[in-house]
């Protein structure tokens, strides 16, 4: 009875740490193709990623590195939006949602310009995630503002 107690509880918490591994593995492939939207990866935007996925989003550093070198790796074999969005939308409530826009607008804007390719990806996010316009409009201003500090 005990053993079986202790198998139903890591089966459990190995499936949350399977969550989990979707959810950054979700996180940062979703944020490799906006980075990526413009035709190149440079290296602010890569330390972006992760410093965003580590600070804001509470990864584990080791973790974070080895899946940002896998969805680097991955990145012309690239996913569809409503691949990336059908999970976000089942598991993200929308305070993280918006904050996953701000993010992405950092992303972008850690280059120094904004492609029309990189907004248009923004904003057909923000419509796949149920976002308004105006949150939207909203975390780009604040994704300006840190951008320009």
């Amino acid at each position: 009875m005990l053993s079986l107690l202790k198998n139903i509880l890591n089966s459990q918490n190995s499936q949350e740490d399977n969550n989990n591994n979707k959810d950054l593995e979700l996180l940062c492939g979703l944020m490799i193709e906006a980075a990526y939207t413009d035709g190149n990866i440079d290296l602010n935007e890569l330390n972006k990623i992760k410093l965003s996925l580590i600070n804001i989003f509470s990864e584990d550093p080791k973790e974070v590195s080895l899946v940002l070198e896998k969805a680097q790796q991955n990145k012309n074999n690239s996913k569809s939006l409503h691949y990336y969005t059908s999970f976000i939308n089942k598991n993200f409530d929308d305070k993280k949602k918006i904050l996953l826009i701000e993010v992405l607008w950092e992303i972008v804007l850690s280059d120094g310009e904004v492609h029309d390719f990189e907004s248009n990806l923004i904003r057909r996010l923000a419509g796949l995630l149920y976002i308004s316009d105006v949150d939207s409009g909203n975390a780009k201003k604040r994704a300006l503002d840190k951008n320009q500090k």
